[in-house]
């Protein structure tokens, strides 16, 4: 039986319950309020929380239709509820207000299918939508909604936009504030519906955090009590105590910018979130971000973290595998404990260490699953570890986006680095305000006094003669360009009887990775031979000491990030401990390496010392001025356009632009241990989601060309484990032979044959 309002019209839902009694369906204006309410709160950090509550008020406008109404109460009709909330609020604004609006609706017209594009070929855009929309709401919602559509863009945030010099800073300004308030809307949608089906079951869904100003007191006390415990009479000790005391000391200053210059061995990671703790409790931010580019050591830092801070709150985020399935689910789509198993990721811990590849391609994501995080951003400390990774070829997009989250977003964003880029103004085109922002002191010095090994090169090295080189060398790192020519290399040291011999590269899982470190590092203490051969993923942060490096070929900033790995400890003297930078004859380096070797052997004419801050400096600046459009060589400033006070942002295609890791792998879940092998299983269970068994299986994934994933597949030797309830999400090694314990995934024997089937 229909339920009627007070104006003798029928009742309009926004979601249906358990049967077909309506007493317990949720009312549409119920859901509007409730969603409008949340997503201004999450708006009130960065000021736009009137334009956050019209988007939540306006984006289920078109569920006020008798044609969704029947679709809720069970019939098969396809609705377009999306779309008449922004035709709606477009019609009913002007001015400024206007102009906002057009902002909002692209919130709107993306709160289920993702952030769409203001015009493309495809005809899905934002321009068409709007133009062919005919199915006009029920008058009824101007009777249960009362929308204040004036002064939508507060003061403050207009003033910001308006002190921009650049058009194009702000235009892309305004693309970003299309962003939070996406992310705001679709986050309140989410968490709104989620409450309501987790009320009907009687559930609570435990989704909250405590504050992180309210735990700075003993995050502070307990980070003391860990310095303390590290104290050193030592000379490096003494330096680093100096080097933490400057950079604590630096918290006091006004948020925005930092640079933290501080070579390998002074302590930079402690350093940095010292100086976290203390500048949050001082300006007040809401939330501490710690981003590394590779996920080969953000164990190793989260770990740091959780021992400093504990357990309890800490958010360690990166997956291999996206949790697809979910991220294509609509919440209007789903019931009952369906809703309970959405797994997005939302940041809303004190504390969260993930990867570039997830902080940068979640702020420029299109998709609801990886926007939703975004509002939590906001009034955030973000500690960029090894800025200098930042893909070269998404740089100027990169900097754009720092630039808006500090300058509109109160974010305090440092640039934690031994290699410090130039990013700075005065150095680079549309740079950052990086003068007079160092947080370290005196760079030069601690470089001088910080030296821990020298460079050397030596000419073109073929794998003969690196095994004839680590014959006289039993504990030795050599470090190449390629998968393919560490493993060819690692199978001619074993084929000469050399001890010791390791091989690590992303053949490997990352699971079985730590356990090789671990090992190695057993093996360096206890004066083991072991002779490492390794890709360039171990040498960002890996916390590991050799007396010898080799390292092949490529731009500076990897050669001394290489030197990083060499007498780390100090235990010997820098003139002895020597990295030799070969050429390799038979291995060409990989284009994006190819164009650096020629800047790096520039530096090497111009400077003494190349592991100098100078040296660095200048390479920086010759490696981007090469560069120059290369920068953004994408596109992607272009796409995000204001012309006539009419916006022309492309969030989607913007989104399939925007690829930090450009190898174009496709994953392969390795059951390594009984951990794995468990979690595999659980993909059989369809009450557990896809998105828990994912974060589980992150650290068993290895990355494989597509050509040789298809091959394992088309033989037996990989398959989609239970593909009816998990789709093509997991891909997993059934033909285990083929993961070799000490080499890891091998996918290039004939017709990916394992190793024992090779044998007649």
């Amino acid at each position: 039986m229909k339920r009627t309002c007070r104006w003798g019209r029928m009742d309009y839902f926004a979601h249906s319950g358990r049967s077909d009694d309506r007493g317990h369906w949720q009312l549409l204006r119920d859901h509007l309020y409730e969603t409008a309410e949340l997503a201004a709160s999450f708006a009130v950090r960065f000021g736009l929380e009137k334009a956050a509550f019209t988007a939540g008020l306006f984006h289920d406008l078109g569920k006020y239709t008798d044609a969704f109404q029947k679709r809720l109460a069970g019939a098969e009709i396809r609705i377009d509820h999306s779309t008449a909330g922004a035709v709606v609020l477009c019609d009913r604004t002007s001015g400024m207000d206007a102009d906002v609006a057009q902002l909002i609706a692209y919130a709107i017209l993306g709160h289920h299918a993702g952030l769409p594009d203001k015009q493309n070929e495809f005809g899905h855009c934002v321009e068409r939508r709007l133009k062919e929309f005919q199915g006009r709401p029920d008058p009824a919602w101007e009777n249960e909604i009362q929308a204040e559509l004036t002064s939508l863009m507060p003061p403050e945030l207009l003033r910001k936009l308006s002190a921009r010099t650049s058009r194009e800073h702000a235009s892309f300004d305004l693309s970003v504030v299309t962003r939070f308030l996406f992310s705001c809307l679709v986050d309140a949608d989410f968490r709104n519906t989620e409450a309501y089906y987790a009320k009907l079951d009687g559930l609570q869904p435990d989704r909250e955090w405590p504050l992180l100003q309210d735990l700075l007191p003993n995050f502070t006390e307990q980070f003391d009590a860990h310095m303390a415990r590290l104290a050193s009479d030592s000379d490096v000790g003494r330096l680093r105590n100096e080097i933490l005391a400057h950079v604590r000391s630096g918290a006091t200053r006004t948020p925005g910018f930092f640079t933290l210059n501080v070579p390998t061995g002074g302590g930079k990671t402690l350093a940095s979130l010292g100086f976290a703790l203390d500048h949050a409790r001082l300006h007040g931010h809401s939330r501490i971000i710690y981003a590394i580019p590779f996920t080969s050591v953000i164990d190793q830092t989260a770990a740091i973290f959780r021992e400093v801070l504990g357990e309890d709150h800490v958010l360690e985020h990166h997956s291999a595998i996206e949790d697809d399935a979910a991220a294509r689910r609509d919440p209007d789509a789903l019931t009952g404990r369906a809703k309970l198993r959405l797994a997005m990721e939302d940041w809303a811990a004190p504390v969260v260490v993930t990867t570039n590849v997830q902080l940068f391609e979640s702020l420029f994501a299109a998709r609801n699953s990886r926007a939703r995080k975004l509002h939590n951003i906001a009034g955030s400390i973000i500690i960029l570890d090894e800025a200098q990774t930042i893909p070269r070829h998404l740089l100027r997009p990169c900097v754009r986006m720092l630039d808006s989250l500090a300058h509109l977003f109160g974010c305090t964003i440092v640039l934690c680095t031994a290699t410090q880029p130039a990013l700075d103004e005065s150095k680079f085109k549309g740079g950052l305000p990086l003068e007079g922002r160092e947080l370290a002191p005196d760079p030069v010095r601690l470089a001088a006094q910080l030296k821990r090994a020298r460079i050397e090169r030596v000419g073109p090295m073929d794998n003969a003669a690196l095994v004839e080189a680590l014959g006289g060398a039993p504990q030795a790192l050599v470090i190449v360009n390629s998968r393919k020519h560490a493993l060819e290399l690692y199978r001619e040291f074993e084929a000469a009887g050399l001890d010791g011999v390791v091989h690590l590269t992303t053949r490997q899982c990352a699971t079985h990775r730590r356990e090789i470190l671990e090992d190695v590092r057993s093996r360096l203490k206890s004066g083991q031979a072991c002779r490492v051969v390794a890709t360039s993923l171990i040498e960002a942060g890996v916390d590991i000491d050799f007396p010898a490096v080799w390292r092949a070929e490529a731009g500076l900033d990897s050669i001394v990030q290489a030197a990083g790995r060499c007498n780390r400890e100090g235990r010997r003297s820098w003139q002895e401990s020597v990295v030799r930078v070969f050429s390799t004859p038979d291995y060409r380096p990989p284009p994006e390496i190819a164009g650096l070797v020629g800047a790096m052997g520039r530096m090497q004419g111009k400077h003494e010392d190349l592991l100098s801050p100078q040296a660095v400096e200048d390479y920086f600046g010759e490696v981007y001025w090469q560069a120059d459009e290369g920068l953004d060589r994408e596109k992607i400033l272009a796409d995000l356009k204001i012309n006539q006070r009419e916006t022309h942002f492309s969030f989607r295609t913007v989104a399939e632009k925007f690829r930090m890791i450009e190898s174009g792998m496709e994953p392969v879940i390795i059951p390594f241990d009984d951990m794995a092998r468990k979690s595999v299983d659980q993909l059989g269970i369809k009450e557990i989601s896809s998105g828990r068994i994912a974060r589980k299986l992150q650290a068993y994934v290895v990355q494989v060309p597509p050509k040789a994933r298809a091959k394992l597949i088309q033989n037996g030797h990989v398959a989609f484990e239970h593909a009816s309830l998990r789709g093509d999400q997991f891909a997993v090694l059934k033909k285990e032979s083929l993961y070799d314990g000490g080499i890891g995934l091998l996918w290039e024997a004939p017709d990916n044959l394992a190793l024992e089937d090779t044998f007649i």
